[in-house]
């Protein structure tokens, strides 16, 4: 038997979903996790609209997407943060974190963290907003996302390609040697 939910319910899921995903999320993918009817995701929505109303984010729809995204009340504030975090250099941690997508080739954050022995949440974010790296599904595991070099970065390091990049074959023998022998399970080099 289907548990039945109030509005209020599902847009509390909606919510916690779209917040989890943290960008957009096709319409259609939010009804099968709600397991709801249109009509209810539709009243659902409408209630997290209002719910949100005069809070730090907002919800933005279109006929195909969904996603929370930060409200124009405080977009100035956010604006203004980002502008600092970003006129900063990306220190060691940024480094250590290009490098390993660089000579590792795309990673998850849990392969990035476990090369580097800290999370590295901050650091990627970080990194993404610089359009350094860009983030994109993991084919091999819809729950989690794959970190690569943006054509900024390569133009930026002056290489028109990843194993133009200095003593690639070396550092990425190096990493790949490492992550064998250290147990990671992970996809390797090609």
């Amino acid at each position: 038997m289907k548990e039945h939910l109030t509005s209020e319910e599902l847009a509390n899921r909606a919510e916690a979903l779209l917040f989890v995903e943290g960008g957009a999320m096709a319409r259609r993918k939010l009804l099968s996790l709600l397991g709801c009817r249109e009509d209810e995701l539709a009243s659902a929505l409408q209630e997290l609209d209002k719910l949100l109303v005069g809070r730090g984010v907002a919800l933005v729809q279109t006929d195909n997407e969904v996603c929370l995204a930060v409200a124009k009340n405080v977009s100035g504030t956010v604006q203004e943060a980002l502008k600092r975090e970003l006129s900063r250099d990306v220190g060691d941690a940024g480094l250590e974190v290009l490098a390993i997508v660089l000579y590792m080739g795309p990673s998850t954050r849990a392969r990035i963290d476990y090369v580097r022995g800290v999370n590295s949440a901050s650091t990627l974010r970080t990194l993404l907003a610089r359009g350094l790296l860009e983030r994109e599904g993991n084919p091999e595991d819809a729950r989690e996302y794959l970190y690569k070099p943006t054509v900024e970065l390569l133009a930026h390091l002056g290489v028109s390609n990843v194993q133009n990049s200095p003593d690639y074959a070396t550092i990425a023998a190096e990493l790949a040697d490492f992550e064998r022998h250290h147990g990671n399970t992970e996809r390797t080099i090609e």
